[in-house]
């Protein structure tokens, strides 16, 4: 048992003081040059509150270009090398040369320094994850997934078989495209990036596939209850408070509260930032509001990514369970505290005014963090100079970049791996010998106080499927163990497909709330059946005292089978549809099940309640979105429905505004953690000048300084149908109110309503406004339905869609506050298409965030295709986009390097087009 035990108590603190939230390190002097620096010189620019410094754990040229790292069963370190990134100022992107790598680093000595390198693969083309299983070496090469093998022991690939080729794009984004793999506790893979719509599982030696949606940006943490943690640049923090997955289930949801939600505090604060140098190098530095007029530190997270919960044993333990963030353009590592305050989830920085790494060294670029088998945190510094990817470079930038000579003497061929530590503990000495550990001594792991000791155990019996020791893991999942522990034994039985019925009865009664939530998910194995205890105890938890079982339960309803989980879905919604999250975690498992969801809610005479009035709401705005004729009827039929109680007629009715009506307040608490993102905090700083004046968005330095970099070598090499200079109509726009409903036929009384004198009529009459059929007097003339090309181009949009635009302008297109417009009703995503496409080509300043440049990134096919998406979805009617408009656009636009303004599109909308 010395494998497993040796080094596994929780060291004794002799103080277990909060963090003092005063320390401060101060904004210090910035050199007058960035040069290379040597680890131990780097090491010497390091700022860490007192008690805590950091180690070298491996540097050039033992690592170069690390992104990425995993470890596996045995403590050997495996590193994602990206040298294609921004080598230089002159390489186009995306850089297809395949010389990413896959290298194993090995501490022979146990000193605690990485001594040995081995190159396991070579020859990648934008390598992106890597995961070490006991199966094989998973490894992500957009848009294809490799298992890949060491036949021979010499830690060098030998076969490798091709698991799946759609996750991500070839030529997605370098920042954003498809990245991580991240064993979930539920035994699925989780990732980050645009491009993916499903997960992996390895089960059987076989890997299947969940649908899921795209979430964050860069890196995924996970915490002790299966929690996935995800972010993007300019938002530090996001969690999937309940398991993103289900909201796939129902492509017609309004919104997926619950899912990549936005965490942040009472003084909405959490992108607020405090480095320890000036950061006059980061993309946008020249605008005003971007950096602090007094010491000329950036104002709020510009590139925040990675965020990990530490969750080992070798540091103090107030940091279990906190988030660590990177942020590489900032050159610092922030700690976030995580708090419940009996509704959600609360984040906030872990000291005042400060953050818990920081570096004076320009070219330190924390870019990825991980818990490690020694207990102690690891930080993976790039060590470049040049961060910001070359097609959305300002000239600004390139001149400072230059000037500084941060693209010198080379790009490429740096890195290093730090090791955070206290002085109070040592790190954990014991050498990992998992890969020979008997399953008894596996699950004995489960219980180590070490997260990573845990979570390799729970794989390695999944993956070895240890049936031996099911009744083991059964008497610790019922045992007095801490909850975690319990937690993972469950996930394990589940994973091996050896849990039972009385199992996951008992701990849906657990007194852990934590257990309970799993617990919730287990027993979806019998939901469908009728009369089933686990039935049963999993409906009385639809008033748990605790949000998160609630929300869980929520989510669970939609695996019962159908006239059943209508009832049990419309009495959780009767009861908890005030909490959004509940809400659209419900409706996520309703699919095709509304109609009679609503008939229930308004079958019952109880009195009126909030939520009850949120529920009728909801779901009637689902209905409505779904577009689908004999339930749209029947739904305005019944606002119509005098016999029936006013305030549920007026629920009813408001559905059919949230779904058609621009700007009608969707029921629900606002969406927590919509805390302003650096672009919009600094549109609105008193005294902003103009966009186009100096230190405006789109003044002096904020042109893009690569003509080259907004030309994809594929623009025009896949046109597809569609005369060149126009899509069909000359006002591109039916539909620029607010999106259209098309129907079959008139629908009578509710057309009568309007008509007449109810309270109701004048909303109605609005509604009516929006919805079109045949022969309907005084309409707009129909809309024209799409050819089966257009059809077919609509779908892609969808994919792309989903990929890059979804996770700012939403699923509902209604966007996200302060950080994306929504696209529903918008006159520009509605405008003639030569207007709009110059949005997507040459990106588009106003009064919410910057929409990048993506016209560098994706084809004249691809364009067109989100284009005619967004222009037929969510009941909009405008013309759909042919390629040749915008490969001609892009003709017209091929000189211009500043993204448009709304009063330049508004006067192409309403006059003369051509701009350039």
């Amino acid at each position: 048992m010395a494998l497993l035990v040796a080094g596994g108590a929780m060291t004794v603190w002799a103080a277990q003081q909060p963090a003092d939230r005063s320390w401060t390190p101060g904004v210090q002097k910035a050199p007058d040059a960035s040069p290379v620096l040597s680890p131990e010189d780097e090491m010497k620019q390091f700022y860490l509150p007192p008690g805590f410094r950091a180690e070298l754990v491996a540097g050039e040229p033992l690592v170069q270009d690390p992104i990425a790292i995993d470890w596996d069963p045995d403590g050997r370190m495996w590193v994602v090398e990206y040298p294609e990134y921004v080598p230089d100022l002159q390489t186009p992107e995306p850089n297809l040369a395949p010389i990413g790598r896959i290298v194993v680093l090995e501490d022979t000595n146990n000193d605690g320094k990485m001594d040995k390198r081995t190159v396991f693969a070579d020859g990648l083309v934008q390598a992106r994850a890597v995961k070490a299983l006991d199966h094989g070496i998973l490894v992500l090469e957009p848009p294809n997934v490799w298992l890949m093998h060491d036949t021979n022991g010499d830690l060098k690939v030998d076969t490798k078989e091709l698991v799946g080729t759609d996750y991500g794009r070839r030529d997605g984004g370098v920042e954003g495209n498809a990245n991580s793999f991240v064993w979930g506790l539920d035994n699925y893979l989780h990732s980050a990036g645009s491009g993916i719509t499903y997960s992996l599982r390895l089960k059987d030696g076989v890997f299947d596939r969940r649908p899921t949606l795209s979430r964050g940006e860069w890196g995924v943490g996970q915490d002790d209850f299966g929690r996935m943690f995800r972010n993007d640049s300019e938002s530090t923090i996001q969690v999937d408070l309940v398991p993103t997955p289900y909201y796939a289930r129902n492509p017609g949801m309004l919104r997926t509260r619950g899912s990549d939600e936005v965490l942040t505090n009472d003084t909405n604060n959490i992108n607020e930032v405090w480095p320890v140098r000036p950061n006059p190098g980061t993309n946008r530095s020249y605008q005003f509001g971007i950096t602090r007029p007094s010491n000329g530190t950036v104002v709020q997270v510009t590139a925040a990514c990675t965020p990990m919960i530490y969750r080992g044993d070798r540091l103090p333990p107030e940091l279990y369970g906190n988030v660590f963030v990177a942020e590489p353009a900032g050159n610092f590592v922030r700690r976030i505290v995580l708090e419940d305050d009996g509704t959600t989830l609360r984040a906030r920085n872990a000291y005042d005014k400060a953050e818990f790494f920081g570096s004076t060294d320009e070219r330190f670029r924390p870019v990825f963090i991980s818990n490690a088998p020694d207990g102690t945190l690891m930080v993976v510094d790039f060590y470049r100079g040049v961060l910001q990817d070359r097609a959305s470079t300002t000239l600004y930038l390139k001149d400072y970049i230059q000037k500084r000579k941060l693209d010198a003497p080379t790009g490429v061929g740096r890195g290093r791996v730090y090791r955070i530590v206290h002085e109070a503990v040592q790190r954990d000495t014991t050498r990992p010998q998992l890969s020979r550990a008997t399953p008894a001594q596996l699950v004995e792991a489960l219980s180590h106080p070490n997260g990573w000791w845990r979570d390799t155990a729970q794989r390695l019996l999944v993956e070895r499927s240890g049936v031996k020791v099911v009744p083991e893991l059964t008497a610790l999942a019922a045992s007095t163990a801490l909850a975690r522990t319990r937690v993972k034994a469950l996930w394990v039985l589940d994973g091996i497909d050896n849990i039972d019925i009385a199992t996951v009865t008992k701990a849906l009664t657990d007194g852990s709330r934590d257990v309970r939530t799993s617990a919730v998910r287990l027993a979806e194995r019998w939901l469908g059946d009728a009369g089933s205890p686990v039935q049963d105890a999993v409906l009385k938890l639809i008033d748990d005292p605790d949000w998160q079982v609630r929300e869980q339960v929520a989510a669970s309803l939609g695996a019962m089978a159908t006239g059943q989980k209508e009832t049990a879905i419309a009495s959780l919604l009767q009861k908890h549809a005030d909490d959004p999250v509940a809400t659209d975690a419900a409706l996520s498992g309703a699919r095709g099940s509304e109609p009679a969801i609503l008939e229930k809610l308004l079958q019952t005479e109880a009195a009126q309640t909030v939520a009850h009035d949120a529920a009728i709401v909801m779901v009637s705005a689902t209905i409505v979105r779904a577009g689908q004729e004999a339930p749209i009827q029947t739904t305005l039929a019944m606002v119509a429905d005098a016999t029936r109680p006013a305030w549920q007629r007026s629920a009813v009715l408001r559905g059919a505004e949230v779904a058609l009506v621009p700007n009608t307040a969707v029921p629900g608490t606002a969406r927590r953690g919509a805390a302003p993102s650096i672009t919009a905090t600094a549109a609105a700083t008193p005294g902003a000048p103009c966009p186009t004046c100096p230190g405006g968005r789109a003044g002096p330095g904020g042109a893009y300084a690569f003509d080259d970099a907004r030309q994809p070598a594929a623009a025009t090499s896949a046109i597809s149908g569609g005369a060149r200079g126009g899509s069909r109509g000359a006002g591109g726009g039916r539909g620029r109110g607010g999106p259209r409903l098309q129907i079959a036929r008139e629908p009578a009384a509710f057309a009568a309503l309007a008509e007449g004198a109810d309270q109701l009529a004048s909303r109605a009459a609005n509604v009516l406004a929006r919805i079109e059929w045949p022969g309907k007097p005084g309409a707009a003339n129909p809309v024209t339905p799409l050819s089966a090309a257009e059809q077919q181009r609509f779908e892609a949009g969808r994919e792309v869609y989903r990929n890059i635009c979804q996770t700012c302008h939403q699923p509902d297109g209604r966007g996200l506050a302060r950080v994306a417009p929504p696209l529903v009703g918008s006159v520009l995503a509605l405008a003639p298409a030569e207007v709009t496409a110059r949005i997507l080509l040459n990106g588009k300043e106003g009064p919410v965030g910057l929409m990048p440049p993506i016209g560098a990134t994706l084809t004249n096919d691809q364009i067109a295709s989100v284009l005619t998406y967004v222009r037929r979805e969510w009941g909009q009617a405008g013309d759909p986009v042919d390629p040749g408009t915008v490969e001609a656009v892009r003709a017209q636009t091929a000189t211009r390097t500043r993204p448009w303004t709304d009063d330049e599109l508004l006067t192409m909308v309403s006059g003369g087009r051509g701009g350039r």
